[in-house]
């Protein structure tokens, strides 16, 4: 008899996330962003897990570097994930496993429109399946996948730099597909022993929604926030809210078809919310297209939109929802009251019925803000006071530092086994 998933034990699992994104190509103007690089990762891994089991961490939301393990076409080099999958296994933390963070590697000419993107994305996944057997067994197949889809889709802010509602579809549809195969690869090699992790970015809308300017953009982002997972659920039918916004732009019938023979569904269904940006504020008589290059005005809803959030997930979807990312970028004293309050409302929720069954603090150590891609400013510049450990500029290379963030999370996290 198989053992019980950890999702379904009764306990709220504490664990951590190293930031993973992802965006190898360049151009003028436009900077690589690999995060591991930029924090170091690749060469402090085995230190990085070790201040994951230092603050009791019982998982770890990690990414394969795609990029790095097929730098060409058939050509497959994991001697690096090799060896921080087995420090994993060393020191008995689970990994939850990002496939897709953001990027594809260079040579997929289109990046998600090539014509062959599920098919080179679905491979990759089997070959990494194939190989981790043994070590992972917790996949995300593409985390946040509707932030994929306006960056690269509508906002034409990444590759493959599409634009409007047309490249939002197109975007959205070859993620959404490209997501079915990864998962059908990943269960093809580990059967019931996979458990599917979907994880998406809160997405909030609020202000003057009902301004006439605004008042169709806004009830069609409001539903759009869910496009990508109520695809690969089998979702859109006849009576979803966007079809005729769907239609209109590109999608077929026979690709809807598809999506509902096709259909995955999460083992657990990850929630971001970070309580300075998940809410998004239209004003009366302003244009904002959103995104990075002209951002709207945010609210911070606080835990009131932290619980809204995971209620919606897991009704939409009706499977066990966890906290897959948050915090908030600011002093110490700051963090620790955001971690102490969301996590009260993460067990408040609890103890009204709602299965949550996971928090995660991200990340276990600060980042670097993705517009260091369209800077010429050095990393310091782009650093995000986000960690449970400080990262520090030093002679020889970026430390890790552990903050008071640190000590409470273990805590937490510490009576979270019991």
């Amino acid at each position: 008899m198989p053992s019980t998933p950890w999702y379904r034990d009764g306990r709220l699992h504490f664990g951590a996330g190293i930031e993973n994104t992802f965006v190898p190509q360049e151009r003028p103007g436009e900077r690589a962003i690999d995060e591991y690089a930029l924090t170091e990762h690749y060469d402090r891994w085995s230190d990085d897990l070790d201040l994951a089991v230092s603050v009791d961490a019982e998982f770890l939301r990690w990414g394969i570097p795609w990029h790095v393990v097929s730098p060409e076409p058939g050509r497959w080099d994991w001697s690096w994930t090799d060896r921080v999958l087995d420090g994993f296994a060393e020191r008995g933390l689970r990994p939850i496993v990002d496939l897709l963070h953001y990027g594809t590697p260079t040579w997929v000419e289109g990046e998600f429109t090539h014509p062959d993107y599920p098919r080179f994305v679905a491979e990759y996944a089997h070959r990494a399946a194939e190989r981790y057997r043994d070590l992972a067994t917790d996949y995300t197949p593409v985390n946040e996948p509707m932030l994929h889809a306006l960056f690269s889709g509508e906002y034409a802010y990444w590759p493959p730099y599409r634009a409007g509602i047309e490249g939002l579809v197109e975007v959205s549809t070859a993620i959404a597909r490209g997501f079915v195969l990864t998962q059908e690869a990943v269960a093809g090699v580990l059967g019931e022993a996979a458990t599917f992790v979907h994880v998406d970015a809160s997405m909030r809308y609020a202000g003057d929604i009902d301004a006439p300017e605004h008042r169709d953009t806004a009830h069609r982002y409001a539903h759009q926030a869910f496009l990508v997972e109520d695809l690969v659920t089998g979702r859109v039918g006849q009576d979803h809210p966007l079809l005729p916004v769907l239609r209109d732009n590109g999608m077929a019938d026979e690709t809807l078809a598809w999506f509902a023979e096709n259909a995955v569904q999460p083992d657990v269904m990850g929630v971001n919310y970070y309580p300075r940006h998940s809410t998004e504020l239209f004003e009366a008589g302003v244009h904002h297209v959103g995104g990075f290059a002209d951002p709207r005005p945010t609210r911070d809803d606080g835990v009131g939109g932290l619980t809204e959030m995971l209620r919606t997930y897991a009704a939409r979807y009706g499977a066990p929802v966890m906290l897959a990312e948050t915090c908030v970028t600011d002093d110490v004293g700051t963090r620790l009251d955001w971690l102490d309050a969301s996590v009260a409302a993460v067990e408040g929720l609890r103890s009204d019925g709602v299965d949550v069954v996971g928090y995660t603090w991200w990340p276990l150590f600060d980042m670097y803000e993705w517009t260091y891609r369209h800077s010429d400013l050095p990393r310091s510049a782009h650093l995000l006071t986000m960690g449970l450990h400080d990262l520090v500029e030093t002679p020889d290379g970026l430390a890790r530092r552990r903050n008071p963030v640190a000590d409470r999370f273990a805590a937490h996290a510490s009576r979270g086994a019991r």
